[in-house]
């Protein structure tokens, strides 16, 4: 199997099927340091725009990975930090339009598309996935942690801006925490934002993998369903992806599943131990957690992950 610097994938999502993934940045470079990121804080916060990967090396693996036959529901601009903080997204997006049949994919956190050049970049995109999960300035730094120099007003106008020019599929996603963003009266707030930006749809999301913040909580099920409505068009809660999906999607997770068998261990060390992506990790921990196949403990500032052992919990 091709081991690539910047790809990574295809990895299950739940908005986007089979998606192989475009890592265009270092580890958590981001403008944001969300309570809710499952991976984990941001170490420095960052506006500042360059190229941090070799754009002809990430092109190259592009075209590589599609001329041995690489198959995807969509190629998707994501990763461990904000693609459009790279300086040249909007080339890699043009390569894939111009080399490729399968849909583009941008995932942003929509900080930057106040610029102009940056919406012109996303426009190549087939989906520009945006988010939005606060209403005004003091919600906004509670729950995204955004660079000092970045302000809602901004934000909730880069996306009009970029919606008015638009010609793809723009979505976005609402992140609700329990107790911080997720009382109707707040959530009619940011559904009020969400019409004015007029996403194509909208899709509602709580934390259902460990968060930077332990007091990041998830909503149930009943709690999700009762908020779609005030979203208009209606909002989707993003369903669960099934791992039985594909062959080497369920052999990834197995593969995971038995090295926690064997002894407890980070996302980083899973990570390193299989050569997989940071990100693919934690979105096969997230589906073995929901499933109650392993558990999580934290150690210090550490989360550690450790199957469950049904044989010995019967005896117990």
């Amino acid at each position: 199997m091709e081991k690539y610097h910047y790809l990574f994938g295809p990895v299950p999502s739940r908005r986007f099927g089979r998606s192989m993934g475009v890592d265009l940045t270092p580890y958590k470079t981001c403008s944001f340091d969300c309570v809710f990121c499952q991976l984990g804080r941001t170490p420095q916060k960052t506006i500042v725009r360059k190229e941090y990967v070799p754009t002809a090396d990430v092109l190259a693996e592009l075209e590589h990975w599609l001329k041995t036959g690489g198959k995807a529901d969509y190629i998707t601009l994501s990763g461990s930090g904000e693609p459009t903080l790279h300086s040249r997204f909007g080339e890699i997006l043009e390569f894939i339009h111009t080399n490729s049949t399968i849909p583009a994919a941008l995932l942003t956190n929509a900080t930057m598309l106040y610029l102009p050049e940056v919406r012109d970049a996303a426009a190549y995109a087939d989906v520009v996935k945006v988010s939005l999960s606060a209403w005004n300035q003091a919600s906004y730094e509670l729950v995204n942690r955004p660079h000092p120099q970045l302000r809602f007003d901004r934000l909730v106008e880069g996306q009009k801006t970029f919606r008015s020019q638009f010609k793809g599929r723009l979505w976005m996603e609402v992140f609700l925490i329990a107790g911080i963003n997720s009382i109707p009266a707040d959530v009619r707030k940011i559904a009020a934002l969400a019409k004015e930006i007029g996403p194509d749809r909208i899709q509602i999301n709580t934390v259902v993998r460990p968060p930077a913040e332990d007091y990041a909580t998830a909503l149930s099920k009943e709690q999700m369903i009762a908020l779609t409505h005030l979203f208009h068009p209606t909002a989707e809660i993003i369903a669960e992806f099934s791992t039985n999906h594909t062959k080497d999607v369920r052999a990834n997770q197995d593969t995971i599943f038995f090295m926690l068998q064997r002894r407890p261990c980070t996302a980083q060390q899973i990570a390193d131990g299989l050569g997989m992506h940071l990100n693919e990790v934690s979105k096969y921990l997230g589906k073995l957690l929901r499933t109650d196949q392993i558990r999580m403990q934290r150690k210090n500032t550490a989360i550690y992950y450790s199957a469950v052992n049904r044989e010995k919990e019967k005896k117990t």
